[in-house]
């Protein structure tokens, strides 16, 4: 487990469920990846620290959903649909037309989901992060909130198989070396930074979307926001 995302100490009575809920909601934001290890007992007593029985339980909890599996003496987060593969044309500005095309195809219904569907607590966390976006943030602290803003709305639509697919589709815009390479061309700095400044006034009208419960005011705001990054990437960057 990273150190810089350390789980939340557990104060109240019902211990193992509080467990349950922090392990389910890295599991759904990406930050326990599909195939991926879980933490040991030990290391989450540690960090949570609880006795292990209350770890044992949450962890029987999280099987018991489908959400994790045993392999042996491990537990790793299930794995439900293939990796997906998507293949990188010559030019690295397609490859990006490729993705947001995807990208929008699943990103547009399932934040119109979690705006119905999502409780309190996850519409103001959305909001607080919509709010970190300052205007003098740079492209490493955009990138990390950017991914944590999107997979945290994708996370309340309710449906794990959705939110499983959308991870691995994220996972490829965020990993592939054709996205870094637009972004981190020296080049491309003041684009990058036009990027970063519409997208940030696009994530506010996102989080007051999703905070109205508004689906078609989120529609709205998540098309428009699509649209103006992938012509950011495709018109402005080199």
């Amino acid at each position: 487990m990273a150190d810089d995302h350390p789980f939340e100490p557990i104060l109240r009575e019902t211990v193992s469920s509080q467990i349950r809920t922090q392990l389910h909601q890295r599991i759904m934001v990406g930050e326990l990846a599909p195939g991926a290890p879980m933490p040991s007992e030990r290391d989450l007593s540690e960090q949570f620290k609880v006795a292990r029985t209350s770890v044992r339980e949450a962890m029987q909890g999280l099987l018991s959903l489908g959400l994790i599996e045993r392999r042996g003496n491990r537990s790793y987060v299930a794995e439900h649909l293939p990796d997906i593969s998507v293949d990188p044309s010559d030019h690295r500005k397609n490859f990006v037309i490729e993705l947001f095309e995807t990208r929008s195809v699943l990103e547009v219904p399932i934040f119109q989901l979690a705006t119905q569907r999502a409780n309190d607590s996850e519409r103001s966390h959305v909001v607080a992060l919509a709010a970190a976006f300052t205007d003098d943030i740079d492209i490493g602290m955009f990138r990390r909130l950017d991914r944590e803003f999107h997979t945290t709305i994708a996370a309340s639509c309710g449906n794990p198989l959705l939110i499983e697919l959308y991870g691995k589709v994220l996972d490829q815009l965020f990993r592939s070396r054709e996205f870094d390479g637009l972004l981190s061309d020296e080049q491309n700095r003041s684009g990058v930074r036009r990027l970063i400044d519409r997208a940030s006034v696009a994530h506010r009208a996102i989080a007051d979307a999703y905070a109205a419960r508004d689906p078609v005011a989120m529609k709205e705001a998540t098309e428009a926001h699509l649209v103006s990054v992938e012509g950011s990437m495709v018109a402005d960057l080199a």
